[in-house]
């Protein structure tokens, strides 16, 4: 009789071999001299097992019990090796049949190791994680998990009554990572990895590299193809191939997707991925926003980090449906003009047991000294960016969301907790650099490597830095020593402007500066300006309410300081609720309140104001073709602090229609002349300076009483005056109203 080696045998039935398909599956040996093709079987609890053999169904070889654990083995005389299914009979007489995960061949090659192990594998995603493939003909999932300081791994599912020692992966080398095909498996099957540590410990993780997840609270990861949606957005990548989006218009519309709306007539759920295709796409296109910025949609365990805290990576989070839901709702804004960035969150990760965190017993994903690895005030863990998987995992996650998913840009969260070591901590609770300093060098290494590639592979998505400190070169080439962003978030402006438009306005002529230093540094970065989620929580308020006054002056407040956000240069994000003046502050926990905008004119009318501001800022090039040069922007009066008055202009180059038309009558300019009053006290025969002579007509006046102002405007065509006022040869008297904006276009050939 042939035996299996006894040592060998236990290791698998005690889970304990790393190569199980060495063992188990179909191979050739010599016994007594004699040549043999053995198949053994390991099916825990099965009291019976045979060999199908697919072409030729009738040959049937029943397998012998060699351990009452379920360890099967039949030895044929040698032949070719043949495809085969196995089928089991448990203790119940219950039967079901299989193919053999271990009579296939590894599906993860030696190059895939090396990519992988020197960070450079940007499609690992393809590899690692449960791809949906065909192998020899046998559709299944090939499974693939980096764990190296595993003892054992096991894939484990409702397909195997979550036993680990069912479906053993295999080792594939030094590589640390494990792999197992597994037939018959389909979309929606749910798994997780059994990992086995060196330290005689056994957990479950979810998949790291997993597209699709179960809604919390449960945590086990879900098979997912996420191949096969026919898109049909080309006309949208084709024109973003040939276009850089920093050249054109940028109006962002910051949004949660959880609290955006809800379903009041069905327990206040979740809008899905269908219905936000409905009702949100629309609304996005009819306001005049060009791009929707989604905060995380990866998979996440706790409601209440709205995303920022992630397990799931490669995931969409299952709160708002599928992956292909996902996808057509990306492709309905693509159709509809509108591109769509998501935060990403590269800087830490959550401590949930299921999640990255000591992945294989080890601090594997994370540091492993706590100073280099946690961040005290979040709970969280810091990415081990010196490591090459690590950047790997992220990297390739960046490329995925733009590749895959066909996004048009990400907004990295939290940029600057990565550029420091100190970042949130105390003396003693972080470690200098090599150099003695607190520059975390291995993560601007990696945030340099990344954007280099994202940028070399597809130079006209956005990658936006949240960053708030004066660390120089964020948005500088990565080639001139650059950290590579397309934006960086301008905090400064934020922190400053908010804290002026709180001001009482008799207080405010103190505070002018809040207003006027962003120009200081406005060119030293590609900035856009943000009103974001993080300035409407948290006991801050929401933005009409850091406004002072009544009601009228809230509303006036907002509109003059949305109307000077929008000529101010840098390209521009709101957060929803913000554009009709919602009083409370954001939850996620809850819808908007929508209610506003049928029972209340004045929030009606914000939200016109608007509507029509966004789509002046789309039609006037002057807003945006020169947002990063100094030729785009000049100040008439910055220095009229005691009456709280700010004027500028901004200006843009109309090209004519052909070069001859040029040449014989030069180029077109046009101006946008903004006047700005943060008082209530109007100024009926107020004069500003001019950028140069001709007619000017007032195409945006906050205060015009469609909005709920005053109705304090200037109708017609205005004549300039050669009259010397603010340093300028020519003038216009005009009617400025209280908490007002005004612009003025002008054109002169």
């Amino acid at each position: 009789m042939i035996t299996t080696n006894m040592h060998e045998l236990m290791q698998i039935i005690n889970g304990e071999h790393g190569d199980p398909h060495c063992i188990l599956g179909m191979h050739d040996i010599t016994f007594e001299k004699d040549e043999y093709t053995v198949v053994r079987a390991f099916c825990p609890g099965a009291v019976k097992a045979e060999v199908f053999e697919v072409k030729k169904p009738k040959n049937c070889h029943e397998m012998t019990l060699e351990h009452t654990m379920g360890f099967f083995t039949v030895a044929l005389p040698r032949q070719k090796h043949f495809k085969y299914n196995l089928r089991f009979t448990a203790h119940d007489g219950h039967s079901w049949t299989t193919w053999d995960p271990y009579s296939f061949l590894p599906q993860i090659s030696e190059m895939d190791l090396h990519l992988f192990g020197q960070g450079t594998h940007y499609e690992i995603y393809n590899k690692l994680g449960a791809t949906a493939m065909q192998v020899d003909g046998v559709d299944g999932v090939l499974f693939g998990v980096w764990a190296p300081n595993a003892k054992r791994v096991s894939v484990v599912g409702d397909f195997n009554a979550w036993n680990g020692l069912r479906h053993p992966m295999r080792s594939l080398g030094n590589a640390g990572v494990w792999e197992l095909f597994i037939p018959g498996l389909a979309n929606y099957d749910k798994y997780k990895y059994e990992i086995h540590s060196h330290t005689g410990g056994f957990f479950h993780k979810s998949d790291p590299y997993a597209f699709f997840s179960e809604l919390r609270p449960s945590t086990a990861s879900m098979v997912y193809d996420i191949n096969g949606y026919e898109w049909g957005d080309d006309k949208w990548l084709a024109n973003r191939a040939k276009k850089d989006p920093l050249d054109g218009p940028v109006n962002i519309y910051e949004f949660h997707a959880g609290s955006w709306r809800k379903k009041a007539d069905d327990n206040w759920r979740f809008l899905s991925w269908p219905e936000l295709t409905e009702e949100l796409i629309p609304y996005v296109k009819d306001m005049g926003y060009t791009h929707i910025e989604l905060m995380p949609i990866t998979e996440y365990p706790f409601d209440g980090s709205w995303g920022y805290q992630v397990t799931g990576y490669y995931a969409t989070t299952s709160r708002y449906g599928n992956p292909h839901q996902f996808m057509a709702f990306v492709d309905a804004c693509h159709q509809n003009n509108i591109g769509v960035l998501m935060d990403w969150v590269p800087a830490h990760f959550p401590k949930d047991a299921h999640g990255l965190a000591w992945f294989d017993g080890t601090q594997l994903y994370e540091h492993q000294d706590p100073r280099q690895g946690e961040h005290p005030d979040w709970g969280t863990l810091i990415f081990n960016y010196g490591r090459n998987e690590v950047k790997n995992f992220l990297i390739a996650n960046a490329l995925f969301w733009i590749e895959k998913y066909h996004l048009d840009g990400l907004r990295v969260d939290a940029v600057a907790s990565m550029l420091y070591l100190d970042y949130g901590k105390q003396h003693g609770q972080w470690i200098p650099n090599e150099y003695g300093g607190r520059e975390n060098n291995e993560a601007v290494e990696f945030m340099k490597h990344m954007n280099s590639i994202i940028m070399g592979a597809h130079p006209n998505v956005l990658m936006v830095a949240e960053e708030s400190t004066a660390w120089t070169g964020v948005t500088r080439p990565t080639e001139y020593d650059g950290l590579g962003f397309s934006l960086k978030w301008n905090m400064g402006w934020m922190n400053d402007f908010l804290e002026y438009m709180a001001k009482d306005s008799v207080h405010r002529r103190h505070h002018h500066h809040n207003l006027t230093f962003s120009m200081v540094y406005a060119y030293s970065e590609k900035y856009i300006l943000v009103l974001s989620h993080d300035e409407v929580v948290h006991g801050k308020g929401s933005l009409v309410n850091k406004m002072p006054g009544d009601t009228w002056q809230k509303m006036a407040n907002l509109r003059s300081a949305l109307g000077f956000m929008m000529g101010h240069p840098g390209k521009k994000l709101l957060f929803m609720g913000g554009e009709f003046a919602q009083f409370d502050e954001w939850s996620e926990a809850r819808t908007l309140d929508w209610f506003l905008l049928d029972e209340f004119e004045h929030h009606r009318q914000m939200k016109d104001f608007v509507r029509d501001l966004n789509h002046m800022y789309l039609k006037e090039k002057a807003l945006w073709q020169n947002d990063f040069e100094g030729g785009g922007f000049s100040w008439i009066n910055c220095n009229d602090y005691e009456r709280s008055i700010l004027s500028f202009h901004r200006t843009a180059e109309k090209k004519r229609r052909s070069k001859a038309d040029q040449e014989a009558k030069g180029s077109a300019y046009e101006f946008l002349v903004f006047v700005c009053n943060f008082t209530p006290r109007p100024d009926l025969e107020y004069r500003v300076g001019l950028p140069a002579p001709g007619k000017y007509t007032e195409i945006m006046n906050s205060d015009e009483e469609k909005y709920g102002g005053s109705g304090i405007i200037n109708p017609g065509v205005l004549v300039s005056e050669e009259y010397l006022c603010d340093g300028r040869e020519h003038s216009l008297p005009i009617k400025l109203p209280p908490l007002g904006i005004v612009v003025l276009k002008g054109k002169i050939d």
